[in-house]
């Protein structure tokens, strides 16, 4: 999802074009300041997609849908889409790491899902 450009000396240039993503971004929020070792997520959508980025550090994501089970470690600059009904979690693999996700609906907390066998069972 993610470009990098990059100079010796002068850093690195990362940039997505919304025009190659699987919609049009309504949120977008970052996570920061999460101990190492901490587990976040434990949720899912009903209506809302993500694309979770990893800015900084490294971040464990675990998805869970009612076929499958996908677990990957996101390093700086790697991304993970994340479908409706998918159970997510991220657990923060070290102190000073940065997600940041791209949404495609508004907040809206009745679309939460927060019992994992809602998503298991295909409910």
């Amino acid at each position: 999802m993610f470009e990098h450009h990059g100079e010796p000396g002068r850093g690195i240039l990362s940039c997505v074009e919304f025009k190659d993503i699987e919609f049009q971004p309504k949120r977008m929020y970052f996570i920061h300041g999460v101990p190492k070792g901490e587990v976040r997520g434990k949720h899912g959508h009903r209506e809302d997609r993500q694309y979770l980025t990893c800015i900084k550090g490294q971040i464990r994501v675990k998805l869970t849908t009612k076929d499958s089970v996908e677990e990957t470690v996101l390093n700086a600059g790697d991304s993970i889409f994340v479908d409706t009904m998918t159970w997510g979690e991220q657990e923060y693999l070290t102190d000073n790491a940065v997600l940041l996700v791209l949404c495609s609906t508004n907040f809206d907390k009745s679309e939460y899902i927060y019992d994992i066998n809602e998503i298991l069972n295909g409910e």
